[in-house]
């Protein structure tokens, strides 16, 4: 411990992380007044960084003033149930981290730390920078409130406060921090958002997600930047019409909300304002948020029977993820198939086990990195046709129940050993740098009838070993091979 502190007093650095510490070491508070005789006292250098993270602190004293030059606090995973009145007085201070501790409420003099600040916000801004700076964490915690006082913290860029028991966020507060880039404030009691939500046109992430929000203030169109926002497990009655000109929003999180909208009562009334007219379960998507085009959209565990055709969103060229599940959806949007970026996530395949037809073709990006077929049993037609696959996947060969196999226009070398199975009716594979296809011995299990399309390929041999066959081997051999004059031989084991 004394060489830790000792080294730190020469780089102005302290990590005491994962220590069991119950408490600060006094050393530590000293700062460059407690170098030893054997020091140079010339060249220590005040503390600026201070790590505690993950001990068993009950406590900060208010010798914490001694280190005026700190930067940088980081005191989460402890058992903290207060702030010092002295933070106020680390006018340096820009990164305080207080989460995962028991901490009910922050002094007011935090208001004081003025330089939680980013002095040069502009630079970073301009560069998308993300590094972790000038910020405030003060999640998982037991805070209720915030102090007014915080507001003074004008030009904190990051502020965390998920996991507490806020139930609102003052007007005075949010329209203060006009340079946040993110805020999260969610898992909390909040009921609503303030209209000053507005003034954050920096922000580029919103984090509200598990409070019981009922609407979404019409300013939120000040938030010129934002790419994200996440509003599930709330109580969301409607979307403004003014979010579809936020021209940079790709994730729009709405799962679980608990809203319905009424079409047919909005039709017999014309006098009635669509968007009054939620009240218990979202059954359809609300026609304000058609325009919006986004990289992700989640709007599962509702009760949607259906997309409306006005949707926008298949035309965004970002979109990489739906998530539509727990609804009830009976049929999928024709326009589903137009999104080329889709990705189906893992464990995908597992939530449709009575699937027959899957279409892949094209979207590239949609095949995970190890499919797993397997979960697919019922399957009956599989369309993988310019997927850029180099081999088959192996799972697809315990598909027992495929009639169709689309493996065209890919960069398939070989065909593997037993792919042909006795269900199997046809198979595509023209458009492949095929050199040679050895199928192996089919079971007694007689294929009747099978169409092999393998033009355009580089066969140079095709070797055909199947136990029992009807005249089908000639249609196989000399009314799709020929068209390809690189065939050399074909090998009829019959």
């Amino acid at each position: 411990m004394d060489r830790v502190i000792k080294a730190a007093r020469s780089s102005g650095s302290l990590n005491l992380s994962n220590r069991s510490l119950r408490e600060v070491p006094d050393e530590v508070y000293k700062s460059t007044s407690a170098v030893g005789d054997d020091a140079k006292w010339w060249e220590a250098v005040e503390l600026q960084k201070l790590i505690l993270a993950h001990n068993n602190i009950e406590l900060l004293k208010d010798e914490l003033r001694n280190l005026p030059l700190l930067t940088v606090l980081n005191v989460s995973h402890n058992k903290l149930s207060e702030l010092p009145a002295a933070i106020g007085e680390l006018t340096m201070l820009k990164s305080l981290d207080v989460s995962f501790n028991s901490i009910l409420q922050l002094p007011e003099e935090i208001g004081s730390a003025t330089f939680l600040v980013n002095h040069v916000a502009v630079k970073i801004w301009h560069s998308m920078s993300h590094r972790l700076v000038h910020n405030l964490v003060v999640s998982n915690n037991v805070i209720i409130s915030l102090p007014e006082d915080l507001a003074n913290c004008s030009k904190l860029m990051k502020l965390d406060m998920e996991g507490n028991k806020l139930t609102i966020l003052s007007e005075k507060l949010i329209g203060s921090w006009t340079k946040l880039t993110e805020l999260n404030a969610s898992k909390n009691l909040l009921g609503g958002i303030s209209e000053n939500i507005g003034n954050l046109s920096r922000l580029i992430r919103l984090d509200l997600h598990q409070n019981k929000i009922s609407s979404i203030p019409v300013s939120i169109m000040g938030c010129s930047s934002l790419a994200e926002i996440y509003m599930g497990n709330n109580a969301l009655s409607t979307l403004p019409a003014e979010m579809s000109t936020l021209s940079h929003l790709g994730t729009l999180d709405l799962q679980s909300n608990q809203a319905v909208w009424n079409s047919a009562t909005i039709t017999d009334n014309n006098n009635l304002n669509p968007l009054d007219m939620l009240t218990d379960e979202l059954k359809e998507y609300p026609v304000e948020a058609c325009k919006l085009r986004l990289s992700l959209l989640n709007l599962s565990n509702n009760s949607l029977s259906g997309l409306p055709p006005e949707l926008e969103v298949w035309e965004s060229t970002e979109l990489i993820k739906v998530d539509l599940s727990r609804n009830s959806i009976q049929e999928l949007p024709v326009e589903l198939s137009s999104c080329i970026n889709l990705q189906i996530p893992p464990g995908g395949f597992q939530a449709a086990p009575m699937l027959q037809i899957l279409d892949l073709s094209g979207n590239v990006a949609s095949l995970p990195e190890h499919p797993a077929f397997s979960s697919l049993p019922h399957l009956q037609e599989l369309y993988l046709r310019q997927m850029q696959l180099r081999e088959v996947p192996s799972e697809v060969l315990s598909l027992q129940q495929l009639r169709i196999l689309d493996l065209s226009q890919n960069s398939l070398q070989l065909v593997p050993v037993g792919l042909l199975e006795p269900s199997l009716q046809a198979l595509r594979l023209d458009g492949n740098p095929l050199r040679r296809i050895v199928t192996g011995s089919m079971p007694n299990s007689i294929i009747w009838e099978i169409r092999l399309r393998m033009y355009g390929n580089h066969l140079c041999v095709v070797d055909l070993r199947w136990t029992k066959m009807q005249g089908n081997i000639h249609l196989l051999a000399y009314d799709n091979l020929r068209r390809d004059p690189k065939l050399k031989e074909v090998e009829n084991s019959l």
